[in-house]
């Protein structure tokens, strides 16, 4: 039989436990770290190692192309939560950092003196420890020396510890604690060391033949003639197998850590082993906003306070210029909103006012004909009435030529009209044009009439 189904409280509880992780992720920092410019392949390399050191908060697959702007990853990184941006660029000279606070600010520029790559540290090491577990939580971080040296070792201190998520010592969980990250800072030279480590906790007190007992490598006991001697004198290891162990990394651990014989209220060596990259940064500046923003420290450029406050007004004179013309803006796309809506509804009201002409709507007034028009068709009756004496005899019927009055047209001109009003005067002697409205008995007779004239010619 299957497994039951999970019940409705079961259902509940998992999905208000998985709203409550959501909302813990959202509100950690998160971070883009991507190149720009022609930085070439190690800077591009760096660029990746730093990823693998700010994982698993940020995104390890970004791409980002020529025709990206800042503005660009700043419009994309606010729905993405994103809240730090750290791009480095090379130029002909130097190799730059900037790390940005998004989305107001402020930007701190280093200067990369020297670095090494993850892959050169790695190969360097006799034996390192690095695997993806490490990089399934965001490092621990360590500042060192950064005392009151001023108000900008100060805020790069801030600025380095809002990368990463806050710890509450009381309710941390140390299997999460799987690497370190250390950034020393030199007052002498105000230099900035960034090191990377992976961290292992090993149990102390046992010997080293124990110690490979519990890690399941098992040395070579053909000479001993006992396993007594493998635990009390440890015969049979080389010395390069033991690590050098002091006060200086010897803890009493608060709380059971993953390994064999970490326990609980129990002696036991942290080691870090170093996995890279390596970085030497001194500071350059210290900028408001996201990269163009008022100077607030300079390592090499001071002002006056006179020039400060050349700068704060232009500053200001900048921003003055930009309102205005913003509200002029704002003003012509309502000039330009009114008038379209005029002449919509102009339009509107046209379209309507000639589908009732065209439609012979009733409660629109009909124009008539024109005069020359009303002339015409009475002086085709009168002679029609004319030719019926003399043909007939006699009077004709009254009523009989009467004629349906002409409508002027209404519309678009059509192919024939423009082409007869283009036509040139051919004459005032000229016969006006028989209205098409002619009755149908008017037009028989008229039909005949045409050979009595012929007779009397």
């Amino acid at each position: 039989m299957g497994q039951p189904g999970r019940s409705r409280h079961q259902k509940r509880a998992r999905a208000q436990a998985q709203q409550r992780n959501l909302e813990a992720y959202a509100a950690q920092p998160h971070s883009f770290v991507f190149a720009r410019g022609r930085a070439g392949r190690g800077v591009r390399q760096l660029s990746l190692d730093l990823r693998r050191v700010m994982e698993p908060l940020t995104a390890t697959r970004l791409q980002i192309q020529k025709k990206n702007s800042l503005k660009d990853c700043v419009a994309v990184a606010g729905p993405l939560g994103v809240t730090h941006f750290l791009i480095l660029s090379k130029t002909e000279t130097n190799i730059y950092f900037k790390l940005m606070r998004l989305p107001g600010g402020p930007t701190l520029t280093f200067q990369i003196n020297k670095y090494t790559l993850m892959r050169d540290v790695i190969s360097s090491l006799r034996r390192h420890r690095m695997h993806e577990q490490q990089f399934t939580h965001p490092p621990l971080l360590v500042l060192n020396s950064f005392g009151p040296h001023g108000i900008h070792v100060k805020l790069m201190a801030t600025m380095f510890q809002n990368l990463f998520p806050s710890i509450n010592v009381h309710k941390v969980n140390l299997n999460t604690i799987k690497r370190c990250l250390l950034i020393n800072y030199n007052s002498d030279s105000q230099d900035l060391d960034f090191r990377h480590y992976s961290i292992k906790v090993v149990p102390v007190g046992a010997s080293r033949g124990m110690k490979k007992l519990l890690q399941e490598k098992f040395p070579n006991m053909s000479r001993l003639q006992d396993i007594s001697e493998l635990l009390a004198t440890a015969a049979g290891l080389s010395e390069s197998e033991a690590e050098p162990d002091g006060e200086h990394n010897i803890t009493e651990l608060p709380q059971a850590v993953a390994g064999r014989g970490n326990m609980r209220a129990q002696q036991s060596a942290v080691r870090l082993t170093e996995i890279g990259p390596r970085m030497t940064l001194q500071l350059i500046k210290i900028q408001e906003g996201v990269g163009d923003g008022n100077v607030l420290f300079h390592s090499f450029v001071h002002k006056t306070e006179e020039e400060l406050q050349a700068i704060l007004a232009a500053k200001e004179e900048k921003l003055r210029l930009k309102a205005q013309r913003q509200a002029q803006q704002a003003q012509n796309v309502q000039r330009k909103q009114e008038q379209r809506e005029a002449h919509r509804k102009k339009s509107l009201a046209g379209m309507k006012r000639t589908r009732a002409e065209a439609s012979g709507d009733s409660d629109a007034e009909d124009p008539g004909a024109p005069p020359e028009a009303e002339r015409a068709s009475q002086q085709e009756e009168e002679d029609e009435a004319e030719y019926f004496r003399h043909a007939v005899g006699k009077e004709p019927d009254e009523g009989m030529f009467l004629m349906a009055p002409r409508r002027r047209p209404t519309g678009p001109l059509s192919k024939k009209r423009r082409v007869k009003q283009r036509r040139p005067d051919c004459g005032s002697d000229q016969r006006p044009p028989k209205g098409k409205g002619r009755p149908w008995g008017a037009q028989a007779k008229l039909g005949s009439r045409a050979q009595p004239r012929k007779k009397m010619a």
